[in-house]
């Protein structure tokens, strides 16, 4: 891109919805400054899609500055999307005080939540926010949350009792394919271990939805030993994990990757629906562990992916069904994105997403109602106001 403003040119303001949208490269020193000059003022709350490429907490430092007196939430990612795939880049989202309101509460040490507290305080903030913009009808929660902690499942399990009818969508922050430590923050405070919920409000209609592009097949399996903490599994079918794993996909247990587990899916049947367990990593050599909740007893089933593109556009257009969306913010899971690069079809996905303008980051599991999910895309639709 050349000629015009630098920094505009740098923050990559792209195609503009309700929805503001900027980005920025992760190497960028005054990659926040130019974000903010790309949002603008008269932001009800920012959120930022941090590569880890760049160093989150100098990033959110420079955010409190930059934004002001606008509330600002970040984590790091697994990959960012600005109307496609992009990488080592940090995404920036604003919500215009004129069509949104937002209260987020910090929910800190996940590995003792107090539900009666949470609930509580869920319920205090809807009733709030509803009471002071009677004019905003339409409201959805927003969910970001450490993805190393192991712990969305519990937090999950509380948070569902306080949502009422509200819907919720939500992303585990990423460390790219390293799969180390992830980070999420609110303003300049970077924290680990926790999770930042907010509650929006909205003169917008939305639709809050889940995609998945997987077929049940017929191959099943018995998790015989597992440390549900961990999401490890020791044993499938009284074998180690992995090796039977491998057996089943007629390959050596030696050539297990990220690839293999994004093409070779394991989903779990509960309440007449199938549920996404994927797979993180193999350790040990024997061992696999899962994004999400897993134990002794569960069956799984192998899955047959569809054409990710295909699948992708047909769901999106789906959400056109009464006129387009103005913006889409979407959750979408690493094992997605590798998928895409692995059958040469990120180019495809990248296009899908451009054209139905969405934003937002590749993560380590998502949030959609009371359940975390794995292999999914999560997110909500923004439709212009009547009138507009």
């Amino acid at each position: 891109m050349d000629g015009g403003d630098p920094a505009a040119v740098a923050a990559g303001a792209g195609r503009q919805g309700i929805l503001r949208r900027a980005e920025a490269s992760a190497a960028d020193p005054g990659a926040v400054a130019h974000l903010a000059a790309g949002l603008g003022r008269g932001l009800a709350l920012a959120l930022l899609f941090v590569s880890p490429r760049a160093d989150f907490a100098a990033t959110m430092r420079a955010a409190g500055l930059a934004f002001g007196d606008t509330p600002t939430l970040g984590c790091t990612t697994a990959g960012e999307i600005a109307g496609g795939y992009v990488e080592d880049r940090i995404v920036a989202v604003g919500f215009p005080a004129r069509d949104f309101a937002a209260e987020t509460i910090a929910i800190e040490d996940l590995d003792r939540i107090d539900p009666a507290a949470l609930i509580d305080r869920m319920i205090r903030a809807r009733q709030g926010l509803a009471a002071s913009h009677p004019g905003f009808a339409h409201e959805f929660a927003y969910l970001l949350v450490d993805g190393s902690t192991l712990r969305e499942d519990a937090l999950m399990a509380v948070v569902g009792h306080g949502l009422g009818p509200v819907p919720l969508f939500g992303g585990s922050a990423g460390d790219g394919t390293r799969f180390g430590q992830t980070y999420v923050a609110q303003g300049p405070q970077v924290r680990t271990n926790a999770a930042f919920l907010t509650f929006v409000r909205t003169r917008c209609p939305v639709k809050v939805f889940s995609f998945d592009h997987l077929d049940a097949g017929a191959g099943r399996m018995v998790v015989t030993g597992a440390d549900p903490a961990q999401r490890r599994v020791c044993e499938i079918n009284a074998a180690p994990a992995a090796t039977e794993y491998a057996r089943l996909l007629g390959k050596p247990a030696g050539q297990l990757d990220p690839f293999t587990f994004a093409a070779h899916p394991l989903v779990v049947r509960v309440g007449g629906r199938h549920h996404v367990r994927s797979i993180q990593r193999v350790e040990n050599g024997t061992d696999l562990v899962f994004f999400s909740a897993i134990d002794e007893g569960v069956v799984l089933t192998l899955a047959t992916p569809r054409d990710i593109a295909a699948s992708l556009e047909s769901n999106l257009a789906g959400l056109a069904a009464a006129g387009p969306p103005d913006s889409i913010l979407a959750c979408d899971c690493i094992l997605r994105r590798i998928e895409a690069q692995q059958k040469q079809q990120t180019r495809a996905v990248s296009q899908v997403l451009a054209r139905h303008n969405v934003t937002g980051f590749s993560t380590y599991g998502e949030q959609f109602g009371a359940m975390h999910v794995n292999l999914t895309m999560t997110g909500v639709a923004i439709y212009a106001p009547e009138g507009d």
